[in-house]
């Protein structure tokens, strides 16, 4: 058995609710094994919540849509490289650790190459992030990754209309003991500030991270 967070909309600070599902856990890193995980735990989230439209959104998941909105496909733009890159790309290369970084040079990597690089690992302690000249701290709740996820929704209108279908989201890999930031998290949070007409504030990193800000994890 195992224990993985849903994510679900919520129209009160900090603008998500995370329910712990427990379902069956299929082993092995193949992506059937880890569809198979995902159908599991949407089946035990809906027996209780049967209204609710779920969305696995990453690389594995079973619809279309969900691997489009994966930070490995999602494009968000980059003034000074004038160029739309994943968002998994600005997130790994706009890293400040205790020595070294943004190792901006990641942004034209693929996703992959951006997550797995080795400097991320030896650079010492991530102490903030720096993009487009602009220098963000860690955060506590609402982070750099939910700001630059969600800017990326704003400037993909087709995709934000296919994710405001949705009140659930998951990523199957994510587990809050290892990390704070989840794509399926940032996802409800959009979806969040969407029904409650606050998607403009979004724009503003220090007033939405002070909006949404909490200690969930």
């Amino acid at each position: 058995m195992a224990i993985r967070p849903v994510f679900i909309e919520s129209s009160k600070p900090p603008y998500f609710k995370m329910v712990n599902i427990e379902f069956k856990w299929n082993g092995g890193f193949a992506k059937c094994q880890s569809q198979k995980n995902i159908n599991a735990i949407h089946t035990a989230f809906l027996s209780n919540h049967p209204d609710y439209g779920i969305l696995e959104i990453s690389s594995k998941s079973t619809k279309e849509i969900g691997t489009k909105l994966s930070a490995f496909s999602l494009l968000k733009y980059v003034p000074s490289i004038n160029k739309s890159i994943p968002v998994e790309c600005i997130y790994q290369g706009s890293k400040v650790f205790s020595n070294g970084g943004p190792y901006t040079d990641l942004y034209l990597k693929s996703p992959k190459e951006a997550k797995t690089d080795g400097r991320l690992k030896s650079s010492g302690e991530l102490k903030g992030f720096h993009f487009e000249n602009i220098d963000y701290p860690l955060g506590n709740g609402f982070t750099f990754y939910d700001y630059i996820y969600i800017s990326a929704l704003n400037e993909n209108p087709i995709l934000a209309g296919e994710i405001i279908k949705y009140s659930a989201f998951t990523d199957i890999i994510f587990t809050p003991q290892k990390s704070i930031n989840c794509q399926a998290k940032s996802a409800a949070i959009f979806k969040s500030l969407y029904n409650n007409d606050l998607l403009d504030t979004a724009s503003d990193f220090v007033k939405i991270s002070s909006l949404c800000e909490s200690k969930i994890f």
